[in-house]
Order: C-alpha cells, then sequence, then structure tokens
C-alpha cells in the first residue's frame, strides 16, 4: 500500500510538471548539434530582423541547470526567399538577461533537396559552442526554440 501511495505522488508530480520536465534537478535536455554547412561566414552584423514573415525566439539555458545563458550570441543564416546564401540574410543577436531572444526573417525555403531551415551558432563563456538548425512547421509563422547550452 505503501509503494503505491509513493507511486501516486510520483505521477501527480509528474503531470503536475515538478518532476521529468525540461527544468528541475534533472537539468535540461541539450539542444542537438545539427551540420554547420559550407555557407558560415562569421561576423555577421548585429541585427534582430532580415526580413518579415517567420520570427523564432527562445531562451539560451544552461543544460545542468535550467537557468539563463546571458548576453549568448546567437548567429543566424538562411536562404533568401530565391534559395541563395546571402549577406541580408545573416545577424547576430545577443540573448538578454534572462536568455531571451528573437530573429525574425524572411519564411526559409527549401533549395537544392533540403527542406526549409534556418543555422543557428550560439557561444557563450563557459559553454561549448553550438551548432544546429530550425526546421519550421508548415504553415506556421513563427516558433520556439529554446538553445540549451552543454557546458565546456
Amino acid at each position: 500500500m505503501r509503494g503505491l501511495a509513493l507511486f501516486s505522488l510520483v505521477l501527480c508530480a509528474v503531470a503536475l510538471g515538478v518532476a521529468g520536465g525540461s527544468e528541475g534537478a534533472g537539468g535540461c535536455v541539450p539542444t542537438r548539434a545539427d551540420a554547420l554547412g559550407p555557407f558560415y561566414e562569421a561576423g555577421a552584423p548585429v541585427r534582430a530582423k532580415v526580413g518579415t514573415g517567420y520570427v523564432l525566439s527562445g531562451r539560451v539555458l544552461a543544460a545542468r541547470t535550467c537557468r539563463p545563458v546571458a548576453k549568448a550570441r546567437i548567429e543566424f543564416w538562411l536562404a533568401n526567399p530565391q534559395g541563395e546564401y546571402d549577406d541580408a540574410h545573416r545577424a547576430t543577436v545577443f540573448a538578454s538577461k534572462a536568455g531571451r531572444y528573437r530573429f525574425e526573417s524572411n519564411r526559409p525555403v527549401a533549395y537544392s533537396g533540403r527542406p526549409p531551415h534556418i543555422h543557428v551558432r550560439v557561444s557563450a563563456r563557459g559553454f561549448r559552442t553550438l551548432v544546429t538548425q530550425h526546421y519550421p512547421r508548415a504553415g506556421r509563422s513563427s516558433a520556439t526554440f529554446n538553445l540549451v547550452l552543454r557546458r565546456s
């Protein structure tokens, strides 16, 4: 009977998000790395907008603690509406004190057999640099994409 009560308590905690969620003692799941690709160029201008029609936002978090990573440098690059990479579609933003960021662009397009995507490179003092990609869902004009970093 006592085991059943403990099981019920754990089940309730999970349902309420106290345990087993993306935050808490277990930490956050690190963001999956993805290919850098051949079109990365360092030194993208600091700007939060390179077009209109799609907004990507979220938080930069530490994997072990789920705490925000303030001032993380986030670089974005994507193909223009014609499916070509250019300097007009590169940007750098910095996460706020709460780890939040917002980036606006044209809706990513498919090209050369690749699905629509936005390249992302995140760097912050004390953390491993993360290179990943965001793949928008069809028909959506915005998405939340949290970037979870591992300590170096």
